[in-house]
């Protein structure tokens, strides 16, 4: 079973994992979109993001980067 867009925390997970050294709080959203539909694991439509969602998913990422 794919990541869709509401697994934040594990998608937050999977990118703080292939992608370490990156500034969280200043990575545009564009950026994000990008490597969130490019996880191994994620099965969901790329136009059902919003902003609200890649938010929730850059603050999840954050708090796994603590």
């Amino acid at each position: 079973m794919g990541l869709k867009w509401t697994d934040v925390i594990d998608i937050a997970i999977e990118l703080s994992e292939r992608h370490p050294d990156v500034d969280v709080v200043n990575i545009r959203f564009t950026d994000l979109h990008k490597w969130v539909c490019e996880l191994p694991d994620f099965d969901d439509d790329p136009k059902r993001s919003n902003e609200k969602i890649l938010e929730a998913i850059q603050m999840a990422w954050l708090d796994e980067k603590d």
